[in-house]
C-alpha cells in the first residue's frame, strides 16, 4: 500500500471537499478483526464497507479503509479516534486520515473488475445472506473475502475464516460408533457413517433403527437397498410398465473409455441411446431423491411427534405431581383446620356451660344480698324507733328531775309522742354533703 498525502487545508482542522471514506493506519497485527469492530463501538452501525489492507514490508500491522453512510459519522469517527490509543496498556496510537481516492493495482484490480461485472450479488460465507450495504457494514479481508461486520466480529482469530477452512485437511472418514476406517457405508438420507456387516454392522443397525434403507459404499460409490437386499445404483424405471429394471450396457468400448462403440458405427443411434440412458438415470435419480426426501420427512416428523409426545408426557406428569403435592398440602391444612375447629367448639361449649352456671350463681348471690339488705333496713328502722323512744324517755326524765319544774303538772299530764327522729345514717349522709359543699 502506498500513501499519497494531499495538501492540508490551513483554515480548518477538517479538510475541504472530504468524503465519507477514512483510512486507519498502523493497526497492530495482534488486534483481530473482532477487536477492531469492538474498538469502533457504535460507529460500526454506520459503516458501509471495511477493507483490510496490508502494507508492504510491515507484517506486524495493517490498515483499514472504512466507508461511512454519512459524512457526519465519518467526521465524528475522525474526531473521536484520531490520536487515541488502541488500548490503555499499549503505546500504539490510532491515526485516522481522510481518503480522497483509492486505486487498486495488480490482482486486486482484476478481482474488483470481475466482481463488478458479476450480476449476482455475493453472499457472506458465514451467514450465507447477501452482502447488502443497506443491511449492515461489509468487511473485506486482505485475501479479498467479504463478510458482514456482525459476522466477522464473532471470529476471535485474525485469520480469514474462508482461507482457514480451505487450508484445513479433510479428516478421514470413520465409523461413527466404533471408529473403524474400513468398509464404510454412509446413509444417503441423514449422512450417518457406519461400518459394514463384515465388521461390526453399524450401518445395517442404523437402518433397523431409522428405516433409512439406502446406503452408499464409500469405496465403490455403489448404493445398497436394505429392503430389496440389492444394489440400486443401476436400476431405472421402465417407461412402458413403470417397473424397475437393471441398466445394462450391451456394448463395450475398445479403449475402456467413452469412445466409439465396437458393435455399431452409427453415431446417431449411439447418441440417442446415450441420451435416453442419461434421461433414464436422471429420472431415476429424481424419483429416488423424491422418495428418499419423503421418507426423510416422515422420519423426522415421527421424531418430532415422539419428542412432542414425550414433552407432553413429562409436562402432564409434572403438572399431576405438582397438583397432587398441592392437594396433599391442602388436605393436611384442612385436617388441621377441622381439628382446630373441633377444639374451639369444645372450648365454646364448656364456656357456655360455665356461663349458665355462673349466671345462676350470680343471681342467687344477688337475691341473698337483696334479702340481707332488706333485713338490715328493717332492723335499722326498728332500732331507730327504739332509739327515738329511748331519747324521748330520757328527755322526759330529765325534765321531771329538774328543780322548780311543775312536777305536779307533769305527773298529772299525759305524754304525747313527738315526731320521729331522723335515722343516724340519714343525718350522717346530710352532714357529709354539707362538708363537701363547704
Amino acid at each position: 500500500m502506498h500513501l499519497y498525502p494531499d495538501d492540508p487545508s490551513p483554515s480548518s482542522d477538517l479538510p475541504v471537499g472530504r468524503k465519507p471514506l477514512v483510512c486507519v493506519l498502523a493497526v497492530p497485527n495482534h488486534m483481530t478483526y473482532a477487536d477492531f469492530c469492538q474498538f469502533s463501538g457504535s460507529f460500526i452501525q454506520h459503516m458501509l464497507e471495511m477493507r483490510i489492507v496490508r502494507t508492504d514490508g510491515m507484517e506486524d500491522q495493517y490498515s483499514v479503509l472504512i466507508r461511512f453512510d454519512d459524512q457526519t459519522y465519518a467526521d465524528a469517527f475522525f474526531k473521536h479516534f484520531n490520536g487515541k490509543r488502541f488500548s490503555s496498556l499499549e503505546v500504539d496510537i490510532c491515526r485516522v486520515l481522510y481518503t480522497v481516492d483509492v486505486q487498486y493495482t495488480g490482482s486486486i484490480e482484476r478481482a474488483q473488475g470481475s466482481l463488478a461485472s458479476s450480476a449476482e450479488q455475493p453472499s457472506c460465507p458465514v451467514c450465507l445472506e447477501r452482502l447488502d450495504q443497506d443491511t449492515g457494514g461489509i468487511l473485506t479481508t486482505i485475501c479479498n473475502h467479504s463478510f458482514h461486520c456482525s459476522c466477522i466480529s464473532k471470529w476471535t482469530d485474525s485469520s480469514c475464516p474462508v482461507c482457514r477452512y480451505c487450508q484445513q485437511q479433510h479428516e478421514k472418514s470413520t465409523c461413527c460408533i466404533c471408529g473403524i476406517p474400513e468398509n464404510l457405508w454412509i446413509c444417503v438420507i441423514c449422512g450417518f457413517v457406519g461400518c459394514g456387516r463384515y465388521k461390526e454392522g453399524h450401518a445395517i443397525r442404523h437402518w433397523k433403527e431409522t428405516q433409512h434403507c439406502y446406503s452408499l459404499e464409500l469405496e465403490t460409490q455403489r448404493v445398497w437397498d436394505y429392503v430389496g437386499d440389492n444394489y440400486v445404483h443401476r436400476l431405472i424405471q421402465s417407461k412402458t410398465d413403470g417397473k424397475l429394471v437393471e441398466l445394462n450396457f450391451h456394448c463395450t468400448y475398445a479403449d475402456h473409455t467413452r469412445g466409439t462403440c465396437e458393435c455399431s458405427a452409427d453415431t446417431g443411434i449411439n447418441e440417442a441411446l446415450f441420451s435416453s440412458k442419461v434421461d433414464a438415470i436422471v429420472e431415476e435419480y429424481n424419483d429416488l431423491l423424491t422418495s428418499q426426501l419423503e421418507n426423510q420427512r416422515k422420519y423426522f416428523e415421527s421424531l418430532l411427534q415422539e419428542e412432542k409426545e414425550e414433552t407432553e408426557r413429562e409436562l402432564s406428569g409434572a403438572i399431576e405431581k405438582s397438583a397432587s403435592s398441592k392437594l396433599q398440602k391442602l388436605k393436611s391444612k384442612l385436617d388441621k383446620c377441622v381439628e382446630e375447629k373441633k377444639f374451639l367448639d369444645d372450648i365454646n361449649e364448656n364456656l357456655m356451660k360455665n356461663q349458665d352456671m355462673w349466671k345462676s350463681k350470680i343471681q342467687q348471690i344477688e337475691e341473698r344480698e337483696q334479702a340481707a339488705v332488706r333485713m338490715r333496713d328493717e332492723k335499722i328502722q326498728k332500732l331507730e324507733e327504739q332509739l327515738h323512744d329511748l331519747i324521748a324517755r330520757i328527755e322526759t326524765q330529765k325534765t321531771i328531775d329538774e328543780p322548780g319544774s311543775t312536777s305536779g303538772d307533769i305527773k298529772g299530764g299525759t305524754a304525747a309522742p313527738g315526731p320521729p327522729a331522723s335515722s343516724p345514717r340519714k343525718n350522717s349522709s346530710k352532714r357529709a354533703a354539707k362538708n363537701r359543699k363547704s
